[in-house]
């Protein structure tokens, strides 16, 4: 008998199967990485707030921010920041900032071999 998911979301169980299938099919191994620290718990991986994408991202950069994106702290630069979730006020300032919330299956049909992606974690 295998064991299944752990995970509850049939949502994130379904971009955790084509994270892996990218990650093999195009030999992008940035796609596994962000597949393994979605896998973790919540405790595990906290949330990454918009004042430390302004610290961590240069501007007109591509990131992946493998969990939830959260509102704290001031955005200047435009950015396209990919994450399973955001919360409105985050994906209200990235818009102000000039930049875009995308989620991270349509960046993932997009840029399926990674390239031009930067994983923050």
């Amino acid at each position: 008998m295998t064991r299944g998911s752990a995970k509850g979301n049939p949502e994130l169980v379904r971009l955790l199967l084509e994270l892996r299938r990218a990650a093999r099919a195009h030999s992008a191994p940035i796609w596994g990485s962000v597949a393994t620290r979605l896998e973790r718990g919540r405790r595990t991986v906290p949330p990454m707030n918009v004042g430390q994408l302004e610290r961590l991202a240069a501007a007109g950069e591509t990131v992946v921010v493998p969990g939830k994106v959260l509102s704290d702290g001031p955005l200047s630069k435009a950015l396209t920041v990919a994450a399973f979730a955001f919360s409105p006020a985050a994906r209200q300032k990235i818009r102000a900032a000039g930049g875009t919330a995308v989620p991270l299956a349509s960046l993932l049909k997009s840029h399926p071999d990674g390239s031009g992606v930067r994983l923050l974690a």
